[in-house]
């Protein structure tokens, strides 16, 4: 912060301006989209491994801009419940699962961000119901001066959905559903896609936390 001195000799403290995260962000945070070697203790897209309780699933999907366009740089974080719906706070690669997780989007190609994790459990809301099944996901590109905070929820999950208070205080069914992430089945793999959209026609709903 920087520092400016009051009439009375005291110091007023001045926030420092946000600035965006730039394209640089890929090598600092995303070494393998950006080409360069993981360190032996990398927070990557991994959350879980294959001896992690709960259905193994994979999450993928694309970061597209106001004009219809891939936004090739974007980076992705992920915070999910484990399948009984609790948060792992302390992160460990020797894990089976770790409730943190990155990802970004590449430069070629279908341009996805993607995540390995499993479906995780519901947790309860401030008011104590019980939320959907849902991962949390906040987004950070060039042009997004604070990172956009958004969620991913489960369509094979109606019921769940139905009763969400989260999902619930999203008035219009249609914003809801920019939410809904799309079941695939290929190659006995369970996969999630979710695009994100930061404006225009079906810009997906974001939030305030």
């Amino acid at each position: 912060m920087s520092q400016q001195p009051t009439h009375d000799g005291g110091v007023l403290y001045r926030e420092t301006p946000s600035q965006t995260a730039g394209p640089y962000v890929h090598i600092g945070l995303a070494l393998d989209v950006a080409g360069i070697p993981l360190r032996d203790e990398e927070v990557w897209s991994r959350l879980a491994t294959p001896e992690a309780d709960g259905e193994p699933i994979e999450l993928v999907g694309r970061v597209i801009d106001g004009n219809g366009d891939l936004v090739r740089d974007a980076f992705v974080e992920a915070w999910q419940a484990d399948a009984h719906g609790a948060f792992q706070p302390d992160y460990d690669l020797r894990k089976p699962f770790n409730s943190f997780g990155r990802s970004a989007t590449t430069a070629d190609g279908d341009s996805e961000w993607s995540f390995t994790t499993v479906k995780p459990g519901r947790v309860p809301a401030a008011n104590g119901k019980p939320m959907a099944p849902h991962v949390c996901l906040a987004i950070f590109a060039r042009g997004i001066n604070i990172q956009l905070q958004t969620r991913l929820y489960f369509d094979d999950e109606a019921e769940a959905n139905a009763e969400c208070p989260v999902l619930n205080a999203i008035e219009s069914p249609t914003r809801r559903r920019t939410l809904i992430a799309t079941r695939e089945e290929a190659d006995g793999k369970v996969r999630y896609r979710l695009d994100i959209r930061l404006q225009g026609d079906g810009e997906t709903v974001f939030f305030e936390f």
